[in-house]
């Protein structure tokens, strides 16, 4: 692809070089060539990338110091390392593999659309609809009644449990098991045995979702689980029955949302974040690395500035909980001079 065709699609200004020059992927400074695109967003960076060997960098404006070095070809944009990550994307190869694989088990009633690429080993049910451009990787399964839309990726060994539905250009990483049964069960208080309650709802993965390897999120009891558009899942993430997660939400490794739980719009959780159960994130909150909001409780933003982070279990902003860090050492060390007075008085 010439960089011309790549600002035709994703803007900019060409500062120097030559539009026409072949651009045939994204690359490190270090191991940069000159058909490779590379990119710097402040000026320490700036210097680096001009001395490398690519030959195309892109750049804020302004943030270089003097002229740029001859033949290199300059793109200024406003977001620079938003312009590589989708340059990249423009830039992908193509898959090798095309078509149905002879050992994949595809039923005649399932309804693959054109180029639908399904590879060896995989296993779609019956009456599962497939949208154009769509990739099943060897061993995916996808159970009954599964649809799944437009320019997808499911990765190997992915799960879709029967009836789970995906919007467009969906990515399932590995491992990653969708629709599973939620961990709902009634006690007999007479005999304290348990019973499933029913798990018959469904789970929608709405457009642009991204999905982590050996992440699970489960169906919806009697209604459905959500996941909204743009949301991004890491690796290792789990998301119980019936939550609502909400537009461009970023659930970090190891994070655990109980049943009945919502997360509002824009909202980031850290790594090994715990949410309770009937419990509700605010729009735009960020709860850092092991937060915990308790089953029931509700955090919002409201009265912070933005950006705010929120730690410790209840979550709270960070700040506060530093001060009582802080306060909570005093009162240690003074209650053990305290001791050691006493002790000397007593010798």
């Amino acid at each position: 692809m010439t960089l011309a065709e790549l600002m035709e699609k994703l803007g900019g200004r060409l500062a120097q070089g030559d539009a026409g020059w072949v651009v045939d992927g994204v690359n490190s400074c270090e191991l940069a060539s000159p058909f490779d695109l590379v990119f710097a967003d402040n000026a320490a960076m700036a210097a680096e990338v001009l001395a490398s060997n690519a030959g195309v960098v892109v750049l804020p404006s302004g943030v270089a110091a003097g002229a740029y070095p001859h033949g290199k070809c300059v793109v200024e944009a406003e977001q620079p390392r938003l312009w590589f990550a989708r340059a990249a994307r423009l830039l992908a190869k193509p898959p090798l593999a095309t078509g149905v694989h002879p050992a994949a088990v595809v039923p005649p009633d399932a309804m693959l659309a054109p180029g639908v690429v399904v590879g060896a080993g995989a296993v779609i049910g019956s009456h599962a609809r497939i949208g154009e451009g769509t990739r099943i990787e060897a061993g995916a399964v996808l159970g009954d009644r599964v649809q799944v839309g437009e320019d997808c990726h499911i990765h190997p060994r992915a799960v879709l449990y029967p009836g789970v539905t995906l919007g467009d250009r969906v990515v399932v990483h590995a491992g990653a098991v969708l629709g599973a049964d939620g961990f709902g069960y009634v006690r007999d208080s007479r005999t304290g045995a348990y019973t499933q309650f029913p798990q018959q709802g469904t789970l929608v993965i709405e457009d642009d979702v991204e999905i982590g390897a050996n992440s699970t999120i489960d169906r919806g009891a009697l209604q459905e689980t959500r996941v909204r558009r743009g949301t991004k899942i890491d690796n290792l993430v789990h998301v119980g029955h019936n939550c609502d997660i909400g537009e461009d939400v970023i659930l970090v490794a190891l994070t655990g949302i109980s049943g009945s739980s919502t997360v509002g719009k824009g909202a980031v959780l850290a790594g090994q974040v715990g949410i309770g159960d009937h419990a509700h994130v605010g729009p735009g909150v960020i709860l850092g690395g092991q937060a915990g909001v308790l089953s029931g409780k509700t955090v919002t933003g409201e009265g912070l500035k933005p950006g705010t982070v929120l730690w410790g279990t209840p979550a709270r902003p960070l700040k506060q909980v530093l001060r009582e860090q802080a306060t909570l050492t005093r009162l240690t060390r003074g209650q053990r001079r305290s001791a050691d007075t006493k002790a000397s008085e007593a010798e």
